[in-house]
């Protein structure tokens, strides 16, 4: 069987090239890495970090106490149940009370890949850098999450990391791990 193509289809436009924003648009914050971000923010539908105020999210608690150096998570109290992540409500017994605690500040390194290319947007300029698994210590947690404080190629498996919130820049807050230099 062979196909036809339509005669009638059109052709794609042709699209000018990005114009470079106006000199007056001041660049952000430069990230906690130290190297640059983009000069625009990225697009909201593509930005990798969600909202974080009581007006945008009922788990604002987890971001305020990122704010103040803890990541925290909830439990509820009626099953004993540790949620990650956090929850508005118990999936097991669908309570809304639920009670806020802290984690662990150190876990172990379960695995690791290196971003070597195809960065989520945003982060094109630090790569590469390192994401892992992380089992948190005397919790049955393990995050994912960035790993910082040594190239890739350096981390081991088993290797002690160090919780870290940090400012993506815009202020807002998000955690990522460290290892020890």
């Amino acid at each position: 069987m062979t196909s036809q193509v339509d005669s009638r289809r059109r052709s794609a436009p042709e699209l000018a090239p990005p114009s470079a924003p106006p000199a007056s648009e001041a660049a952000p914050n430069p990230p906690a890495s130290g190297r640059p971000r983009s000069e625009k923010p990225p697009p909201f539908l593509l930005d990798f970090f969600p909202l974080e105020t009581d007006r945008e999210t009922r788990l604002s608690r987890f971001y305020d106490r990122l704010r103040e150096g803890r990541l925290s998570t909830t439990r509820c109290p009626k099953d004993d149940l540790l949620h990650w992540p956090p929850r508005t409500a118990c999936p097991k017994c669908h309570t809304e009370e639920l009670a806020w605690v802290d984690l662990p500040e150190r876990g172990r390194v379960y695995a690791f890949s290196a971003v070597l290319v195809g960065a989520p947007l945003g982060m094109e300029a630090d790569v590469p850098f390192a994401v892992g698994l992380v089992d948190l210590e005397g919790v049955p947690l393990r995050l994912v999450g960035r790993i910082e404080g040594k190239p890739w190629n350096a981390l081991r498996i088993g290797e002690v990391v160090h919780i870290e919130p940090y400012d993506i820049g815009d202020g807002r807050f998000f955690y990522r791990f460290r290892a020890a230099e």
